[in-house]
């Protein structure tokens, strides 16, 4: 009998019997705990939260409303506000915060003998606990003349300013603080990749007589671009669920000038007790981050791989 003449069930066989003597079963077997507990604590919540968004619930008891729960979220005049001042952080966060790691990881990457030392004292703010270091920044930003910034302005004949009592600069504080709390982690992650960099390219171009500056645009940049990509859609998805720093320092005020989509979710949920409606405002979060990713990567892939 041919291999044309053999019946599909015949081949399908052979394929399982061939799988299971290479050592597929057994590999099945062996990845079973690690699929069972990704299923459990990754998906199982995402489902529970689709069914959730569908029911208004206690979770005593529960009743089905359907689509109600999102009707409600967009029914929200506060989801425009939050919306706008989630835009608005992730704005000023591109602004203030992506261009500090790569400057600094350049500065860090020139650096000869302190290099290790530059290196430990960048990702030094990492290592403290967030609200530890939320609470310590609301601290620095008190308004009176004592506050310590305040006290550093007034040495200038400046201030005092009223940080995060004053609509229009409670987000660009809160802004300082996360830049100043997650820069250590992308500088070491860009200052890796400058270390994979062919030294040999910045030796033709400082034989060639180009500055640090031309380095870094024609050299430098075109060889991180694919990282740059990376972090700043991680940076996007990130901004887009900023929680912790205006709870605790402003708790969404003045006048939720601060409030965030994170806010609105812990408010439904936690103050208003309606998780139907906070779950839904979740799942609306997700697929709307998940179609920014989605055409993110569609229109960055042509240009990370040229």
């Amino acid at each position: 009998m041919t291999d044309a003449t053999i019946p599909p069930t015949t081949e399908r066989s052979r394929g399982v019997v061939r799988w299971v003597r290479r050592g597929g079963l057994s590999t099945l077997i062996f990845f079973l705990p690690l699929l069972a507990s990704f299923g459990l604590f990754s998906w199982w919540p995402i489902l529970r939260s689709l069914l959730l968004s569908l029911q208004r619930t206690n979770f005593l008891t529960s009743e089905w409303v359907g689509l109600d729960n999102f009707a409600r979220v967009l029914q929200d005049p506060l989801l425009l506000t939050a919306t706008w001042n989630t835009l608005w952080f992730s704005i000023l966060a591109f602004v203030i915060g992506f261009p500090v790691p790569v400057i600094l990881a350049v500065f860090i990457g020139e650096l000869r003998r302190a290099r290790r030392i530059a290196s430990a004292l960048v990702y030094l703010p990492v290592i403290f606990p967030p609200v530890v270091a939320v609470l310590l920044w609301k601290a620095f930003f008190d308004p009176s003349p004592q506050g310590v910034f305040n006290s550093v302005l007034g040495w200038f004949g400046l201030g005092p300013v009223p940080w995060l009592n004053n609509g229009d600069m409670a987000m660009p504080s809160i802004v300082l603080q996360a830049t100043w709390a997650s820069f250590g982690t992308a500088t070491i992650v860009y200052l890796a990749t400058l270390m994979s960099i062919q030294t040999e390219l910045y030796d033709a171009a400082e034989a060639d007589g180009s500055g640090v500056a031309r380095r870094f645009w024609h050299i430098t940049l075109p060889q991180m671009r694919g990282v740059l990509l990376v972090m700043f859609l991680l940076q996007v998805i990130g901004t887009f669920q900023v929680f912790t720093e205006p709870y605790i320092m402003t708790n969404g005020g003045p006048e939720n000038r601060t409030v965030t989509i994170l806010m609105l979710i812990y408010r439904y949920a936690f103050i208003s007790g309606d998780y139907g409606r906070a779950t839904a405002l979740s799942v609306l979060l997700a697929i709307v981050l998940s179609a920014l990713s989605a055409v993110y990567l569609w229109a960055t892939r042509r240009w990370s791989a040229s």
